[in-house]
C-alpha cells in the first residue's frame, strides 16, 4: 500500500514489512515496529521530520528516513 512516511495524521495502519537490513532494521524492531503491529500516526512535524506515532500503547518519534523503510497496509 505505502510506507509509514506517507500515512496522514490521524490514520491507523498495520505494519506489513520492514525493509532495510542490519542495525536500522534491528533498531526499528526493538522499538516495537514489527510485522502485524498497529501504528497510529499522531502528528507530523512541520517539515515532515520526525513523525510521532503511537504503537503498542506508547508514543514514539520516528525519523522520516526510517519511516520510509516501514511498509504499511
Amino acid at each position: 500500500m505505502g510506507t509509514l512516511k506517507t500515512v496522514k495524521t490521524g490514520d491507523t495502519v498495520k505494519v506489513a514489512k520492514i525493509n532495510g537490513a542490519g542495525a536500522v532494521k534491528h533498531r526499528l524492531m526493538e522499538m516495537g515496529i514489527t510485522k502485524g503491529s498497529e501504528v497510529y500516526v499522531r502528528k507530523v512535524a512541520p517539515l515532515g521530520d520526525p513523525i510521532e506515532v503511537t504503537i503498542r500503547g506508547y508514543e514514539l518519534s520516528v525519523r522520516k528516513e526510517d519511516a520510509e523503510m516501514v511498509e504499511v497496509e
